[in-house]
């Protein structure tokens, strides 16, 4: 299953394809808490997309029998272990993709020329990912983050390990054994490798990136490298060799803190566009500037959902499972938003509940 939406991803999953191409989108529930419901209604919705592609007169056999053999290949490749708040399956003549998305998303079947991304897109901005360096004298760590967790990637030739070291130089450090080892020429050529991996895999799949190590690593990386202008450093050893606990546990009060700033920052630019009224709220008017490429910053609240449906040029309040009922029009929005240059900022529930959950900061 693939969790990391790159620009090169997204542009790839957006491009048109040979009719039909199939989105089956289906909630599902973290890890273990995977349950017979789950994978119920997963083959539930993907006899679903079977059955409409048997009624759809435009799809020949040879493409039914194609697309529907990629649906069961998408279904077989489903890791109930790996599952986070949603699943979205792709798939159409000659290939198929398994996305796990940690935002909710709503049951939905579509078939068209291109895949539906819009529920991926806001999943990858809610969840803002990011990327933890690692580095010792003796090997350079990757890991990837998300919204509560950290995992370690082995991905642009990370781990990174500095051969014929048989001891491990922090641990020497902090008890005494030898004097830095930091400043010998082949460690700083070992981390200067690390940096332009870090900056090549950086261009490929850009993300904050947060470096943790001794303060004598950093401070060499500083001096031989580029990725560290724009990082944010951790001054703590051992995490190379650490656990993705240890990892989660040494970045989550940056990302706390950083995460505070960040609300009080949008919740100042939101009290500031009102007096310049340069302020939007409502699904309706926000659906309406977003299209219009008007919205500079937009504001969601992290469990925000609404159900809509079109009414000539308005959008009005739905339930869920009426007729021509938009269940994703706040994803809708966001991705419409990014793809015009805003600014998505996900904040936490309660902080818009004057604004109905979403609200935005203008252009004009």
């Amino acid at each position: 299953m693939e969790h990391d939406l790159s620009p090169a991803a997204l542009a790839e999953l957006r491009r048109p394809r040979p009719y039909p191409a199939v989105s089956v989108l289906t909630p599902t529930h973290r890890g273990r808490r995977f349950n017979s419901q789950d994978a119920v209604r997963l083959r539930t919705m993907v006899a679903e997309a079977k059955r409409r592609l048997e009624a759809d007169p435009a799809v020949s056999r040879d493409r039914r029998a194609d697309v529907s053999r990629q649906l069961d290949r998408a279904l077989a490749e489903v890791d109930p272990t790996h599952t986070e708040d949603g699943l979205a399956i792709f798939a159409a003549p000659g290939e198929h993709q398994v996305w796990s998305l940690a935002r909710g998303v709503p049951e939905r079947v579509a078939i068209s020329d291109t895949f539906l991304t819009r529920n991926l897109v806001s999943a990858h901005t809610a969840e803002r990912p990011f990327w933890v360096l690692s580095v010792s004298a003796d090997r350079v760590s990757l890991w990837s983050g998300g919204v509560d967790r950290v995992a370690e990637e082995r991905t642009g030739g990370f781990p990174l390990i500095r051969e014929g070291r048989a001891f491990d130089p922090e641990r020497q450090e902090r008890v005494g054994d030898q004097p830095s080892s930091f400043r010998d020429e082949d460690t700083r050529r070992f981390l200067r490798d690390a940096d332009a991996a870090m900056a090549a895999l950086l261009r490929r799949h850009p993300r904050p990136l947060y470096v943790t190590g001794e303060p004598a690593a950093l401070s060499v990386l500083r001096e031989t490298g580029t990725v560290t202008k724009d990082a944010v450093q951790i001054p703590r050893g051992g995490l190379a060799h650490g656990t993705p606990e240890a990892v989660w546990q040494a970045v989550r009060p940056v990302l706390e803190d950083e995460a505070r700033k960040g609300t009080q920052d949008v919740a100042r630019s939101l009290e500031s566009a009102r007096g310049r009224r340069e302020f939007a709220a409502g699904v309706d008017e926000l659906w309406q500037s977003a299209r219009e490429g008007r919205v500079r910053l937009l504001a969601v609240e992290e469990n925000y959902r609404i159900t809509v449906r079109d009414a000539g040029d308005h959008l009005i309040i739905a339930e869920d499972g009426d007729l021509d009922a938009r269940e994703d029009i706040v994803d809708e929005i966001v991705e419409q938003c990014l793809e015009t240059g805003a600014e998505v900022r996900f904040v936490p529930d309660g902080m818009l509940a004057d604004a109905d959950g979403m609200a935005a900061v203008l252009r004009y």
